[in-house]
């Protein structure tokens, strides 16, 4: 069934694929928007995330001009610091071991303050993390880690802003719209087979297309395909629909496969969360503030260096290493000392918690793990604590330890003072790394090294970028950097094409 045509198709409803169908709209093209799940499920992975968008800034003026609305007493008590263009090619080359495609990690770079700015005048809000990405300390705000600044109200916040401003542009928006293929002839791509919300199949032509319809994360077979073993038992942090639809289409139609396929970003997570996301518990689920725990496994040892630097540049690889212990789960351990440090998230309901007043008992009611490892792991942390270095969790205080053989670089403190808490973890996935050759206009290239005409891709089908790990708050940033110039390029080649009238049967 042909129900219409368009200059531009977008499959997918999230952060990329808003920001390509907005860019293309501005361009003066005709543009619809696929979006696989309900209206209220939508927005893919980016409506699970706290908003956090890693950017380029030199200084409090840059701030001042993402974020209007801060006020002066605001910023009269915030040290931003910069996060020069410098920084972010070196977290990222560091971070991904060198691996990161030079010429995308150059578009991230240098397009991550343009983007934003872009992204602030289509109506997103942003403002400072305080209290996330900076701790108060004497009166004071100091942000680290180069993830300064997020979107009012997080992910959600930032779908409804992306969504409202498509929708004033006149952009079609069409919802439990299921892509399955790409239609394809001698000359390129030129529009897509769905299943609607009656279970009928369509076709909707279009001069380009752009997939931006997310990795493959919420598919239980391909994780163990591409990942390996026991990453079929992972939770899933975000959409149920990232099933790697988009890829297997893209595949099909001849794209070369780029980047760390079985590489992922997957984090420390409540040990009995739902198995995918939920959009009013998932920001529960979350146990970020490990840089201030000992982790321990079901033999009571430490096995990460949880102090290795700042949150936001270990917490996309520590999943992978609570996966990889007895049981896929472990136990952050923390004292009174740093209890009040905690981020909300560990003061819901939805935590598998326990507290008491000696680590004996702390053992006795955790009751999975082995007693006499984990006291001895304590003691041997406990003794070990260098205490001439002052704590401060807003730097890389140098503040060290070690115990089993495991080194903690900074904030450690001894764990001694009552009460003490445990909280239960495993690994939670968040995004795949695998993903589609594309050249620096955002086509998709095929394995010849040729581009498929007519066919871009933007957001976690973009591979190339992440490997092995991945600077914290990259991830949206580099979805509407490339979601825009998807956009961009796909409204440039869909001009060039003969003209296309917007007609529904």
């Amino acid at each position: 069934m042909q129900s219409a045509s368009y200059d531009v198709v977008v499959v997918g409803g999230g952060n990329a694929a808003l920001c390509a169908a907005i860019s293309a709209a501005n361009a003066g093209c005709s543009v619809i928007v696929l979006e696989r799940s309900p209206e209220d499920e939508r927005g893919g992975n980016s409506a699970y995330t706290d908003g956090l968008m890693r950017t380029v800034y030199d200084g409090p003026e840059d701030i001042r001009a993402y974020c209007p609305d801060l006020t002066d007493e605001e910023m009269a008590v915030s040290d931003f610091g910069t996060y020069t263009e410098e920084q972010f090619f070196e977290d990222m080359a560091e971070i991904t071991q060198y691996r990161t495609d030079p010429d995308l990690c150059e578009l991230l770079v240098k397009g991550s303050r343009e983007t934003i700015l872009w992204m602030r005048d289509q109506g997103v809000r942003f403002f400072p993390n305080f209290g996330r990405q900076a701790y108060r300390v004497n009166g004071r705000f100091k942000f680290w880690g180069g993830a300064t600044i997020a979107v009012s109200s997080g992910g959600p916040g930032l779908v409804e802003s992306l969504f409202r401003a498509a929708e004033k542009k006149g952009i079609t928006i069409r919802y439990n719209a299921w892509v399955r293929d790409l239609v394809r002839d001698e000359s390129g791509v030129t529009g897509v087979t769905l299943k609607n919300e009656n279970g009928k199949s369509e076709t909707i032509s279009g001069r380009a297309i752009i997939l931006a319809c997310g990795g493959f994360e919420a598919n239980a077979e391909m994780r163990a395909r591409y990942l390996g073993p026991g990453w079929d038992l992972a939770k899933v942090r975000g959409s149920r629909f990232n099933t790697g639809d988009g890829l297997t289409m893209a595949l099909d139609a001849g794209a070369q496969p780029y980047g760390h396929w079985s590489g992922c970003h997957a984090v420390s997570w409540e040990r009995y969360a739902l198995d995918f996301g939920d959009l009013a518990l998932t920001p529960q689920y979350q146990r970020h503030s490990y840089p201030l725990c000992a982790m321990v496994n079901r033999d009571g040892k430490r096995f990460v260096d949880e102090g290795a630097d700042f949150r936001n540049y270990t917490y996309a690889k520590y999943g992978q290493a609570v996966l990889a212990q007895p049981g896929q789960l472990a136990w952050q351990v923390y004292d009174s000392k740093v209890n009040h440090l905690l981020r909300d998230e560990y003061r819901t309901r939805h935590v598998t918690k326990v507290v008491a007043n000696t680590l004996e008992e702390l053992a006795d009611k955790i009751g999975e793990i082995d007693k006499a490892g984990f006291l001895a792991t304590i003691a041997e942390f406990n003794a070990s604590v260098k205490l001439d270095a002052p704590f401060d969790p807003n730097i890389k205080d140098g503040r060290s330890a070690t115990s089993n053989g495991v080194v903690r670089s900074n904030w450690a403190n001894t764990i001694d003072e009552p009460p003490f808490e445990a909280y239960a973890v495993t690994c939670g996935v968040t995004f795949t790394f695998g993903g589609v050759k594309i050249t620096t206009e955002g086509e998709v290239v095929d394995t010849s090294g040729h581009t498929i005409p007519g066919l871009f891709a933007a957001g976690e089908m973009v591979g190339g970028i992440f490997y092995h790990n991945y600077p914290g708050a990259s991830g949206l940033t580099s979805g509407a950097v490339f979601g825009r110039l998807a956009g961009g390029s796909a409204a440039t080649y869909a001009k060039a094409q003969a003209p296309v009238a917007v007609s529904a049967n």
